[in-house]
């Protein structure tokens, strides 16, 4: 059995203590550790990094962790740390990515891997100079709805990609009668706030891992609700963009639209729903669910707006079966991260995918102000 020591900084956020410490690190830990080639195993050892104390130690005692610090350089300078992990606050996350780096430690992290493209194509580079493991999660792709889609596409189910539809979004609360569902950061620009920095890192590996490269944006972004009310109860403007209405190009001719919100109520399946129409057939999948229709099961609508809708439409489509169980997507990301570190091989979603993603995220910002369609150039690293 190998033993890692994974120092988690940014365990008192949602994603950092839910996703990352309860539903993968605690439970690898609490399954015996992951499987690696071979037969033997890897399991690890989590040290809690923060800046509150009492939440620390409160954390650490509910989980059986015996290790916690507000020391972060105390950890960066400790050899027997052997990954840093962050999903802390964007604005602060290079540099301390880089420093991390600079202290031999593997790292894996929480995207955007940086607020700039420069700052995420700096520690990218650092990264590979300095010959250790890296990864930036990339979550979407280890979903079980997603899995089945790119089982399809695999497969040659869709016949020739022709387009596709992505939703995603909810009503975050402006957090005056209601709490907020999201931290107030979330809404500051000079905070690394902003639906587009958040979310088009996401949407560059997602499409890309699924159909193909984007090779072209025109984006909108909007900031709906001009003003939110803080954690503690005070009024502040909303400075960062909470919606954006995107088309991509993808390669081949796919076209994408793109739509994402914190300021529009759900109206489907899930909060995040991706539509994949072919010549041969399509598909409609979210976080768990997928489901089919084939162009020999078609049904043939027909334009009557003198007449109410008889059809079902949505009972028309057919559920792909998991035919696997599926573990939580987080998890199993950890796990294959986990193995690449004991074997000293690269991870294929490294910081160089990371720096991608925000460069995605600059070029609609771009395409947003000048309003105009701009091309993706090849990122060099």
């Amino acid at each position: 059995m190998t033993e890692l020591s994974v120092a988690v900084h940014g365990v008192t956020g949602r994603m950092g203590y839910h996703q990352h410490l309860v539903r993968s690190l605690l439970a690898i830990r609490e399954q015996g550790g992951a499987p690696l080639p071979g037969g033997d195993r890897v399991t690890v050892r989590p040290v809690l990094v923060g800046r509150d104390a009492g939440r620390l130690r409160e954390i650490a005692h509910r989980h059986d962790v015996a290790d916690w610090t507000t020391d972060r350089d105390a950890v960066l300078a400790d050899p027997k740390i052997d990954v840093f992990f962050d999903a802390a606050l964007t604005d602060g996350r290079a540099a301390l990515l880089r420093a991390a780096i600079a202290a031999g430690k593997h790292v894996y992290t929480e995207k955007p891997v940086a607020a700039t493209l420069a700052d995420a194509v700096a520690v990218a580079r650092a990264a590979r100079d300095r010959g250790i493991v890296h990864g930036v999660v990339q979550d979407k792709l280890f979903l079980p709805g997603v899995r089945k889609l790119r089982r399809l596409v695999e497969s040659g189910f869709f016949g020739r990609i022709l387009s596709a539809r992505l939703e995603f979004g909810y009503w975050v609360f402006e957090g005056d009668w209601q709490p907020a569902q999201r931290p107030s950061w979330n809404y500051r620009a000079d905070a690394g706030g902003g639906i587009v920095l958040d979310m088009f890192p996401h949407w560059r590996y997602l499409l890309e891992g699924v159909i193909g490269p984007v090779e072209a944006l025109y984006v909108r972004t909007a900031t709906h609700i001009p003003a939110r009310w803080d954690e503690h109860g005070e009024r502040y403007a909303a400075t960062a963009d909470d919606a954006a209405y995107a088309v991509l190009e993808l390669a081949g001719g796919v076209v994408a639209s793109v739509n994402s919100s914190w300021a529009v109520r759900v109206h489907r399946g899930e909060l995040v729903q991706l539509q994949v129409d072919g010549t041969e057939g399509s598909a409609v999948a979210g976080l768990r669910e997928c489901v089919v229709q084939h162009r020999s099961t078609t049904p043939r609508p027909v334009w009557n707006p003198d007449q109410p809708v008889t059809e079902d439409f949505l009972a028309q489509w057919t559920p792909v079966p998991d035919n696997t169980v599926f573990d939580n997507g987080f998890k199993a990301q950890w796990e294959l991260f986990l193995a690449h570190v004991v074997r000293g091989e690269p991870f294929p979603w490294d910081l160089g995918s990371g720096a991608k993603g925000v460069q995605l995220a600059e070029l609609a910002y771009q395409s947003a102000a000048s309003g105009r369609r701009v091309t993706v150039p090849e990122l060099e690293l």
